[in-house]
């Protein structure tokens, strides 16, 4: 069995995408046309300022995660057997499935991107070393109420979000168990309650659209089961507010049986990630 992941915010670096660019010139024109600017440009050129915007971050990584998908089929003709994305990612692996089109998926993305973008007043930062259940024991002791877990990345790896000024608070906290502590270049907390106002938002604006059912197995990030066309819109407008369960994701696909995952997409997070995971990390 073979799984595909596709990776989200963070994975952007200048030159992305390189030569799928030219192979694609259907597909990248098209892009063009919905984004109303030159996306290869941006990608292969920068600036790094503007590519970190996430406004701008999550349509680039989407195009360059859905060529280098279009060029796997191309060049093998096989599909996976399972998908998954890691939050912006999940879109590329809904893609995968037949869920939506090209054009639709990057007019969601293009929408989710701007609406969180426009979150402001909050911040992310990563923790490295202790177990999300000490994590969450040494917050509630230190009465960080606003702060909660947004990515369950590995056993060892964990994203939290809130205030800016509490997450700043945490940081020495946090260093003083010998814990990395590394701050995110977001404008939001992204994947906890704050942003309830884009979740509201981008709910209404997944209205617009007609999905179809998926003919992969897709696992979902806010629960990590198996995405069904009846959750489709649910899982998109949740997955904005809700923590990414990627650890528990690798999980169920392991337990499945699966031994074979392959990144589809802009550098190597994921493979990191799943590698931590399978070494119980």
């Amino acid at each position: 069995m073979t799984t595909y992941v596709f990776p989200g915010q963070g994975s952007q670096f200048k030159g992305m995408g390189g030569a799928l660019f030219s192979e694609f010139q259907d597909i990248v024109s098209k892009a063009n046309q919905i984004l109303g600017y030159p996306v290869e440009k941006l990608c292969l050129e920068g600036p790094d300022d503007k590519l970190n915007m996430t406004q701008y971050t999550q349509p680039a990584i989407y195009v360059v995660s859905a060529l280098s998908y279009f060029k796997k089929l191309k060049d093998s003709g096989k599909k996976p057997d399972y998908v998954a994305g890691h939050s912006l990612g999940e879109y590329n692996a809904l893609l995968a499935a037949g869920v939506f089109d090209f054009e639709t998926g990057l007019k969601l993305v293009q929408e989710r991107g701007s609406l969180m973008a426009n979150a402001s007043g909050g911040a992310m930062a990563a923790i490295i070393g202790p177990h999300s259940g000490e994590i969450q024991t040494l917050l509630d002791k230190s009465n960080l109420s606003s702060i909660s877990i947004a990515n369950f990345n590995s056993f060892t790896q964990t994203v939290i979000a809130g205030l800016k000024n509490e997450i700043d608070a945490a940081k020495p906290i946090f260093e003083s168990i010998n814990a990395m502590f590394i701050p995110l270049k977001v404008s939001g907390a992204f994947h906890s309650s704050y942003m309830k106002p884009a979740q509201q938002k981008f709910s209404d604006f997944l209205k617009g659209f007609e999905f179809k059912a998926p003919n992969a197995i897709v696992i979902a990030n806010v629960n990590a089961e198996p995405y069904k066309i009846d959750v489709v819109m649910t899982n998109l407008a949740n997955q904005i507010t809700h923590p990414v369960q990627w650890t528990k994701t690798i999980k169920y696909l392991l337990d499945k049986g699966e031994t074979i995952f392959e990144e589809v997409g802009p550098g190597s997070v994921l493979t990191g990630l799943i590698r931590r995971i399978q070494n119980g990390k």
